[in-house]
């Protein structure tokens, strides 16, 4: 197999007199690929042309300096590395040609070794230039395959934790919905008639897992709009309708029915700046949460009040028994809704409490828990401009109160919903 050659570096030599410009393509035509002019103004052409390496430039022309043409060639190309002859050299010439970015000086007449240490030196500043310019571009394509890379990673991330949301929220009415359909599955699988409380069950059943599906659709919209960039357009929904909706949801819930779980409705039902479904999965996840605390019988609340004054952030210092969390980007704006669940179970451990509204991270057993939950909530109060405060206390229980901006809108019926 024959080898191919490799490219030999182009000089430039540039002298209005024939004899010179002969001499150096003797000189340097073994190793450099030689081209001449005999003007500046041919050799800017040569330039426009095709890549130079190196330029030998005689300063007095007739239609242009050499530093003039000095000017033009690295304006053609920055990398081009020019080396000056001249005959009739002084400091001033010196000291200009080195101010355009010549490589060398030489008076004539030069010596052929000093000529060749001259261009050789020269090639070895463009060949210096070329690497350089190369790790430049190979760090630009690196970093923008870095950069390409952390983009799609954060999207593949970002869409993961989505997926494992929806998974997550979509769970409790699917188990819910599965719940019944067994028990009617067991109860009317071989009836051929069904009338009187029999049918009345069927119709409540009915009636509960339509609800159901319908917060399973909405869970879906909302992480559909999320992916879009969207907000999903949901009429406004009172409170008390969101908790009554809660109370449907635990009715079947094993944790809810071994332990004591209060609801407090407000006394006049308000609108709360949040999707309705949203508002519904911080309050399930933190009440389920609260329920899961302790295998040992306790006591789970959850009260709602109207904060017409702005919170004491001061008052807040982050501690292991004491965090706030978006502190910074919490629109403390009265008035405010705040949402308190409380239980009296074994509290959190310093350790687990610094970071629990982390993703994947669970004080459950394994293959109980997710951890995704709380960076749910997390994620939702933080969506609205709202903020979290978790208390808690090893052995005296735990309570995160919960604060949303509230709306001026009146409550829509249940049935518009």
């Amino acid at each position: 197999m024959s080898e191919i050659a490799a490219t030999k570096p182009t000089l430039l030599i540039v002298d209005d007199e024939e004899g010179p410009r002969k001499s150096l393509r003797i000189i340097f035509k073994d190793d450099y690929d030689v081209v001449m002019a005999d003007s500046g103004g041919a050799a800017i052409e040569i330039a426009q042309s095709r890549p130079i390496d190196v330029a030998v430039l005689d300063i007095k022309m007739e239609d242009m300096t050499g530093t003039e043409l000095l000017d033009h060639l690295k304006a053609i190309d920055p990398a081009i590395e020019v080396v000056m002859v001249t005959a009739y050299g002084t400091t001033e010439t010196l000291r200009q040609a080195l101010r355009s970015g010549a490589c060398d000086y030489l008076d004539k007449p030069y010596d052929i070794s000093v000529m060749r240490a001259a261009v050789g030196k020269a090639m070895e500043r463009r060949n210096l230039t070329r690497a350089n310019e190369a790790n430049s571009e190979s760090l630009t394509q690196l970093q923008a395959e870095l950069e390409s890379g952390r983009v799609q990673g954060e999207i593949q991330r970002t869409r993961g934790e989505i997926y494992a949301s929806v998974i997550h929220d979509i769970n409790g009415p699917l188990t819910i919905i599965s719940g019944f359909l067994e028990i009617l599955t067991a109860r009317f699988g071989k009836v051929h008639r069904i009338e009187g409380d029999e049918l009345e069950f069927l119709r409540d059943r009915h009636s509960r897992m339509t609800k159901q599906v319908g917060n399973c659709v909405q869970i879906s919209r909302r992480y559909l709009s999320f992916l879009r960039d969207k907000t999903a357009e949901q009429p406004p929904v009172g409170v008390n309708q969101i908790l009554l909706d809660l109370t449907e949801l635990l009715k079947s819930n094993p944790e809810a029915q071994k332990n004591q779980l209060i609801l407090h409705l407000l006394a006049q039902d308000i609108v709360c700046a949040i999707n309705g479904t949203d508002l519904m999965q911080i309050l399930l996840n933190l009440i389920v949460n609260a329920l899961q605390c302790t295998a040992t019988p306790h006591r789970v609340e959850l009260r709602i009040k109207r904060v017409d004054t702005a919170v004491n952030l001061a008052a807040h210092v982050d501690s292991p028994e004491d965090r706030f969390i978006n502190r910074d980007a919490f629109q403390n704006k009265p008035p405010l809704l705040s949402f308190s669940i409380s239980d009296d179970g074994p509290g959190i451990p310093p350790n687990v409490s610094v970071k629990i509204f982390d993703t994947q991270i669970t004080t459950k057993e394994v293959g109980k828990g997710t951890g995704l939950g709380l960076s749910i909530v997390s994620r939702l109060v933080r969506n609205v401009g709202g903020a979290i405060h978790l208390q808690t206390r090893p052995g005296h229980g735990t309570t995160f109160t919960v604060y949303l901006p509230m709306n001026s809108a009146k409550p829509t019926a249940p049935g518009a919903r």
